[in-house]
């Protein structure tokens, strides 16, 4: 280098440095930048199904419905096997966006784990991995809330439950949405519950809908079985789409979802699937202590996780279990307080209030009333629609 060229670099050393200096700034925002992304992945093979063809699609109103009895259901399900390979974990979601919109997003994943799956942690965090994959997922809502209450504006197809069987009346317990919106943070942080891998959808083993057989059963976690689609699909590159949040308003989607007519004799919980009271009536107070009076008591949504001594009204149909139906009415009445369950099988015979009317009696198809105070259990059934019942004995208006 003469004496020119060396005078010159000297005189243009700082511009040479802060140019490296830019360079280096710049490598390393590509760097993290690429790093934010989600892996690139390839489109869908030419030979996939197009999105709107795929069994229990978004758009399917029929997701929800099963028409068998909860044992044949089970033994329906029990009878499909688990895919040979096993579940591939999803990749750690990655939250983008405000924090109105994470407030949304982790009261929703709550919610709907709380709704769901109760308060057991495996089967919470089950549940919201399936919600996240389908966040991500082209075929579901790109955001949380979107995803959860997805078809709860339609009649029919709602895509959880809890969005149209009158669930969303329930109330929770402090301690239940402290730790539902716990765990709905990790998993909006990057927790991923490895069991149900890439699964997008799941249901109940009491319960066989229409589309379980073709998809992928991949696990098993408490009492609910977790499907992926068959294919490219159902693999971990289709879970591709970008969360940026825009959350859209839980409030304004569950006044929605409440606003909805719906057939109530689809979507209404059947005592012999879910356990659980279309009305439950308790004394004025709430606590069940003493039998109801007639003419004073209160109606309120029930709990399954909890439920209160009282009069349980509840929906049973002609293919239930007859033993079934008095399990689950014995879980509905717990400990030494009044209780009685009583069964129509027409959600429009179910009535408001006490005292039934003679209209409602003749309707009845099931009543209950457990063990208390020395007198063993009474149990009756219908037997024009329980033909011979295993248990209990016919209703003397109904003998054959």
């Amino acid at each position: 280098m003469d004496e020119s060229q060396s005078r010159q670099w000297r005189e243009n050393a700082p511009l040479y440095a802060v140019s490296a200096i830019l360079a280096l700034a710049f490598a390393a925002l590509a760097l993290f930048g690429i790093a934010d992304q989600p892996a690139v992945t390839a489109p869908p093979p030419a030979v996939t199904p197009p999105l709107d063809a795929l069994p229990a699609s978004a758009e399917d109103e029929g997701t929800i419905l099963s028409t068998l009895p909860a044992e044949d259901a089970r033994a329906r399900n029990a009878a499909v096997p688990f895919a040979d390979t096993d579940p591939a974990a999803a990749r750690p979601f990655a939250f983008q966006g405000t924090s109105a919109d994470r407030v949304r997003a982790r009261d929703c994943l709550a919610l709907a784990a709380m709704a769901e799956a109760g308060g057991g942690e495996a089967d919470q965090r089950a549940v919201m991995q399936v919600i996240l994959n389908r966040v991500r997922h082209p075929a579901f809502a790109n955001t949380v809330c979107g995803v959860v209450f997805q078809g709860s504006e339609r009649p029919t197809g709602c895509q959880f439950t809890f969005t149209c069987d009158g669930s969303l009346a329930r109330r929770y317990s402090d301690d239940l949405w402290r730790a539902a919106r716990q765990r709905a943070e990790e998993a909006l942080g990057g927790y991923v519950h490895p069991p149900v891998g890439t699964a997008t959808h799941y249901h109940a083993d009491y319960v066989y809908p229409a589309w379980s057989g073709e998809l992928d059963k991949i696990a098993a976690v408490g009492p609910h079985l977790f499907f992926r689609w068959r294919g490219w699909w159902g693999s971990g590159a289709a879970l591709s789409a970008r969360y940026t949040g825009g959350e859209p308003d839980p409030l304004t989607l569950r006044r929605t979802a409440q606003e909805i007519d719906r057939p109530a004799d689809l979507l209404l919980p059947r005592l012999a699937e879910q356990g659980t009271a279309v009305r439950t009536i308790t004394t004025p107070g709430g606590t069940g202590s003493e039998e109801p009076p007639a003419g004073a008591a209160e109606a309120s949504d029930a709990s399954p996780d909890s439920p209160a001594p009282g009069v349980h009204f509840v929906l049973v149909a002609r293919g239930d279990a007859p033993q079934t139906l008095v399990e689950r009415a014995r879980a509905l009445c717990p400990g030494d307080a009044y209780c009685q369950v009583y069964g129509w099988d027409d959600a429009a015979a179910i009535p408001a209030q006490l005292p039934l009317t003679g209209e409602a009696r003749r309707a009845l198809r099931f009543s209950f009333l457990p063990a208390r105070n020395g007198n063993a259990e009474a149990i009756y059934f219908d037997c024009r629609i329980f033909t011979d019942p295993s248990v209990g004995a016919c209703l003397p208006r109904a003998r054959p």
